[in-house]
């Protein structure tokens, strides 16, 4: 056996995998990106190739768990190539789930577009939308990178999203309460914010991985990942 060309062949494998978290990370911080945009500008276009762009996503990660299986069966990696290998199914997954949560988002701009909404009431989606991307452009800069450095930093402002949406949560919920007509609107974007915020516990896992393929070693366990908008009180006198 050339042990040499066997090395080669398998670096080509691991660039090709990288490339693809890569592309994957790329199309799925525009779809996000887009989604929101869509929501704030009623951009029915904008919105319906988000939800094509889906598919797209969804291909890549099939692409990509199929060179697992062949790179696992036929270059047998160990130790740090291993890890790094299964790991990449693991980010390839937090992505495509980021996918279908701005699908998600994109799928209700209809529905919203159609009875209108002031931009008062989307502000907040705004803003932990990009709360949500940052944190997920930071935690591929450090796939690329294979750096840790920040990993804690990025994990950590998973809380600050969780605080933004159970705020955002809390002020959609008074909107209602002032004016039912508010009700329909309110009640989409309340399913949309509850979606950001969950890009940001995805961003938050590829965050984790990349933790492991570097260092070798889980982050700890312990992370608050559960919103606080179950502790929100409505009085009922003031609905």
């Amino acid at each position: 056996m050339d042990t040499n060309h066997t090395i080669t062949a398998f670096d080509e494998d691991m660039k090709f995998l990288a490339h693809k978290i890569a592309e994957m990370g790329g199309l799925a911080e525009r779809m996000v990106e887009n989604a929101i945009r869509a929501l704030v500008r009623s951009d029915l276009q904008l919105a319906q190739k988000v939800i094509t762009d889906d598919a797209m996503l969804d291909e890549s990660q099939a692409l990509l768990d199929e060179k697992v299986v062949l790179v696992i069966a036929q270059r047998q990696p160990v130790a740090s190539d291993l890890r790094e290998v299964v790991s990449t199914i693991r980010i390839a997954s937090d992505l495509e789930r980021v996918g279908d949560l701005a699908k998600n988002i994109a799928k209700r701009v209809v529905a919203i577009s159609e009875r209108g909404h002031s931009l008062n009431l989307v502000r907040g989606i705004d803003h932990l939308g990009e709360l949500a991307l940052a944190q997920l452009k930071e935690v591929l800069d450090a796939y690329g990178a294979r750096s840790v450095t920040r990993i804690n930093m990025i994990r950590d402002r998973d809380d600050e999203i969780d605080a933004m949406y159970t705020s955002l949560f809390r002020e959609l919920l008074t909107y209602m309460m002032e004016d039912p007509r508010n009700i329909t609107t309110c009640t989409h974007l309340l399913f949309c914010a509850k979606n950001i915020e969950r890009i940001g516990d995805h961003a938050t896992n590829v965050a984790e991985s990349v933790y492991y393929i570097v260092t070798g070693e889980q982050l700890s366990a312990y992370r608050p990942k559960e919103d606080k908008t179950h502790r929100i009180v409505v009085d009922e006198a003031d609905v």
